[in-house]
This record gives structure tokens, C-alpha cells and sequence, in this order.
């Protein structure tokens, strides 16, 4: 049996799951997500857990329960409480502002760079802080990973956008003999 996959995702309160053949729905106070099962994987929900189960025991059944498990816990918890990833910009005139339904970051370029806020994701942005948050966690870090692809941190002077949690390995630079 999976280790993941068998065990049950538990329901808060304030959250609606619903099971309509291989789709599941669930509402939330951060919004709705849905997602199709794939294969033969299957989900019961009964007294606010919800269970995967799986028709036999195939490499590629054992890995579907899984994941399948994986993604409903993840809209759970999202629909509950969202997810949210800050990034820091490094450097000097490094900045961010939201304007309409883009991001414009300063980052060292000759003009700024837009990025285009997809729907579902919240930006906000307090000069050198960006704070990407969502109901879908493959959005929130999708959407960071690409703010962050502007300029990655590089090694040397520090400079880039890096999470905050992020710790960029400094390296000397040349030196002169």
C-alpha cells in the first residue's frame, strides 16, 4: 500500500468537497479548485475524510494513488488557507510596484520587465519584498518561478531576486597576484 496515497485527508470545517466520477471540487473561503483523477483511481468521501483508492497494485496505480492524494490534500489546505512565497530583490534601485494586472520590475535593465499576474494569484509587492499568494500551490510557485527567472541571484555581488528563505552561496571573485 502507498504510504502517502492510503493515508485519509481530513475536511475542516468551512470547506466542501465534492466527488462527481473522476472529478473532485473543492470550495473553500480562498476560492475553488478542481482536478480530474487520473486512470482508474478513485475517491470516497465519508464523515469529512476523504479517501484515494486504487484498483490494483501496478507500478503506475501506485504512483497515481500517490499523487492523486497528494493534489487533493494540496487543494484542501489551499481553498482553507492559501499559499504564499515571498521574494527579496538584491541590489541597488532593485524595486517592485503592481500596477493593474502587472508586476513592473526595476531589476538593472535599461526598462523595467513586466510580468503578467495570471488569474488566481494575489501580488503585492512593498518595494523590495514581493509576496505571490493563491489558492493553488502549482500557481503561487510557478508564479514566483518566474518573477524569479527575471534575474536569479548570482554568486559574486549577491545581486538578483532570490526567496527570502534562500541562501545564495557567495563565491571570492578574481583576485589579483
Amino acid at each position: 500500500m502507498s504510504r502517502i496515497g492510503g493515508k485519509p485527508v481530513e475536511v475542516p470545517d468551512g470547506v466542501t468537497v465534492q466527488i462527481q466520477g473522476s472529478d473532485v471540487s473543492v470550495k473553500g473561503p480562498k476560492g475553488e479548485l478542481s482536478f480530474e483523477l487520473p486512470g482508474a483511481i478513485a475517491a470516497a468521501i465519508d464523515n469529512n475524510t476523504l479517501t484515494v483508492t486504487r484498483p490494483d497494485d501496478s507500478k503506475e496505480s501506485k504512483s497515481l494513488h500517490g499523487l492523486s492524494r497528494s493534489l487533493i490534500a494540496n487543494m484542501v489546505v489551499g481553498v482553507k488557507d492559501g499559499y504564499s512565497k515571498q521574494l527579496r530583490l538584491e541590489g541597488v534601485g532593485f524595486k517592485a510596484a503592481v500596477e493593474g494586472k502587472k508586476l513592473a520590475l526595476s531589476i538593472g535593465f535599461s526598462g523595467p520587465k513586466y510580468y503578467d499576474i495570471p488569474e488566481g494569484i494575489d501580488i503585492a509587492s512593498t518595494g523590495t519584498i514581493v509576496t505571490v499568494s493563491g489558492a493553488c500551490k502549482q500557481l503561487v510557485g510557478n508564479a514566483a518561478a518566474r518573477i524569479r527567472s527575471y534575474y536569479p541571484p548570482e554568486p559574486y555581488k549577491g545581486k538578483g531576486i532570490r526567496y527570502t528563505d534562500e541562501h545564495v552561496r557567495r563565491k571570492q571573485g578574481k583576485t589579483v597576484a
